[in-house]
């Protein structure tokens, strides 16, 4: 399992930094949403080596069968090392290749927020508040890199349990 984790996960790993540079370095003069897309995108893209990992430890390693538990935990594992990836490309990306995203991202939300009519001027003012001390904790690298991790490793969680769920055949 462990070569089979390390070979897929590095896969994973070194697609989610590549795509996730690409995206970030020349999605700049994008839309936020669309960048939200791409990046989105990029992270199904480098958890796809979930789903081929599992696929390649049951036949390979295990003859064709696989438990539900060790597809997932094998699943699990290589979505670590790719939100691991993720995590520093973002914190990278904050601190070195544009330090500026955090108050430009929190001009946009503000554009929103003064764009909606569904809301009381009080109430405007409360969520500019959140998110301005969102946006101070997103200014920490460490943050950045812990919520990227997690995001990603929670949406990995959920491409191992359908892989495993799809590759699973009882011993």
């Amino acid at each position: 399992m462990k070569n089979t984790v390390l070979k897929y996960g590095l896969y994973g790993f070194l697609t989610a930094f590549l795509l996730f540079f690409i995206a970030l370095y020349f999605g700049q003069g994008l839309s936020f949403k669309t960048q939200e897309i791409l990046g989105y995108a990029t992270m199904i893209i480098s958890l796809s080596f979930v789903y081929f990992g599992i696929k390649h430890y049951k036949n390979y390693e295990l003859n064709g069968e696989i438990s539900f538990k060790t597809a997932f935990v094998v699943g699990a594992l290589i979505s670590l090392c790719t939100a691991i990836g993720f995590g520093l490309m973002d914190a990278i990306y904050i601190t070195q290749i544009n330090p500026d995203f955090a108050e430009q991202y929190l001009a946009y939300e503000f554009n929103l927020l003064d764009a909606r009519t569904d809301l009381s001027l009080e109430d405007i003012k409360f969520e500019k508040l959140s998110l301005q001390k969102q946006s101070e904790a997103y200014g920490n690298p460490f943050t950045v890199f812990f919520v990227m991790t997690m995001m990603v490793f929670v949406i990995g969680v959920i491409i191992s349990l359908l892989s495993a769920i799809l590759l699973h055949k009882k011993e």
